[in-house]
């Protein structure tokens, strides 16, 4: 395990987040395999373009630190020429927020997308880091900040990245038409999709296991799952529905990485219902609320969709605090691990659903029966009664299920 300087500068007005933007970092460090041996914080108004804390800080920090420390991670987004200034001093690897979340990343990309999508971002970040005509990604020594397409060992040059980010983004597409033509697939049985959103560390992939036992990894990690899982769910009011969990988002992602995922989070942009999980416990997540509702503004899904705020890990806290909690019906509060306030959470999606669908009664022609049992899969059937014109069904469903077969059955009263 990689020993790591963690390097953190804030202004006044961000020092009542200090605790909580070190705790996250530790978190991310901790998940990129790293454990943290010292914090350098520095109180600071004005970013030196030239070594970002200063010269003067950066001695200080060489001085104290790097005989004891592998690593030196800032939780900062940092100018190529201010890692190599740093570095010079230092003598040590230096790494920002954005190297360090796509080391985590890497890590975590499984399915032939997940691995394409982090390796796009990840020369994209490198591309501008880039001096002189040539550079080897991997650093020597390996660890932190090297894993993913840094390993290659090989020679590259702009023009050879620029060539590999653009067959990255074809492949990307071609990845992105299937996704859609399994979307459309889908559609073709109406079904309402609920999405799972929030920020990284939640509990969103526990909370689908718990509803639909996925039996999905689910680990106290950050970022644990990088690709959209689908499951499907029958809510105690019989329709059916389906369930995406996502990847976890988190604050000052760079713009290139949601653009990587936005293939991804086109599963989000789909959806009929939105539920955004809170984690409760963290002292900062009014902020992450905030992070989660931007991003979500960002990618398009946020203006017309039906958004439940969900607050979980209520477990967490004392029984007296729970039972209050539980008490207070005008806010969703769960666990996810006890499975605490689900019953709430499902009633509360199934009306929302229920919100959607219409009520009818219709007659079917006895030589179209095939449209029967479609009823059955793709509504609820509240009756069914054989008639002299065919067979009369009392239904609930989605209005697009309806319209579907409208034209092949007759509306009675």
């Amino acid at each position: 395990m990689e020993k790591v300087l963690l390097v953190k500068t804030y202004n006044h007005s961000q020092k009542e987040h200090l605790d909580a933007d070190i705790e996250e970092m530790r978190g991310l460090i901790s998940t990129a395999g790293g454990e943290i041996y010292a914090i350098a914080t520095q109180a600071k108004n004005a970013i030196d373009p030239v070594f970002y804390i200063g010269k003067g800080k950066v001695h200080e920090i060489a001085e104290k630190y790097s005989k004891n420390v592998d690593l030196v991670v800032f939780d900062a987004n940092l100018k190529p020429v201010q890692i190599r200034n740093i570095e010079k001093i230092i003598e040590k690897k230096i790494i920002d927020r954005t190297q360090l979340i796509l080391d985590i990343f890497a890590q975590r990309a499984h399915t032939r997308e997940a691995i394409l999508q982090v390796e796009y971002a990840q020369l994209n970040y490198l591309l501008p880091r880039l001096t002189g005509h040539g550079v080897e990604l991997s650093r020597l020594g390996g660890g932190i900040g090297t894993r993913g397409p840094g390993e290659t060992k090989l020679e590259v040059d702009r023009r050879k990245i620029k060539k590999r980010i653009q067959k990255i983004k074809e492949e990307l597409e071609k990845i992105k038409e299937i996704r859609s033509q399994q979307r459309e697939r889908r559609k073709e049985i109406p079904v309402p999709l609920i999405s799972i959103v929030g920020y990284t560390n939640a509990g969103k992939t526990r909370l689908l296991n718990k509803l639909t036992n996925a039996g999905m990894l689910s680990e106290d990690k950050l970022f644990a799952t990088l690709d959209p899982k689908i499951k499907q769910y029958t809510l105690p009011n019989k329709y059916r529905v389906l369930f995406s969990d996502t990847v976890g988002f988190i604050k000052n992602l760079p713009p290139y990485l949601i653009a990587a995922f936005r293939a991804t989070m086109e599963e989000v942009i789909e959806a009929d219902i939105i539920i955004h999980l809170v984690d409760i416990s963290r002292s900062d997540y009014a902020e992450q609320i905030e992070t989660v509702y931007e991003i979500l503004k960002d990618i398009g899904a946020y203006e017309d969709k039906i958004i439940i705020d969900v607050y979980n890990k209520i477990d967490l806290f004392s029984e007296e605090a729970k039972r209050a909690m539980l008490m207070n019906k005008s806010t969703v509060y769960i666990s996810a691990a006890t499975g605490e306030g689900l019953e709430t959470l499902v009633g509360k999606i199934g009306y929302l659903v229920e919100k959607e669908f219409i009520e009818k009664n219709i007659v079917i022609p006895y030589n179209k029966e095939k449209i029967v049992n479609m009823f059955y899969n793709e509504a609820v059937v509240l009756e069914n009664k054989k008639t002299d014109e065919g067979t009369k069904l009392h239904i609930k469903c989605m209005k697009k299920t309806y319209e579907k077969y409208q034209k092949m059955l007759k509306e009675v009263q």
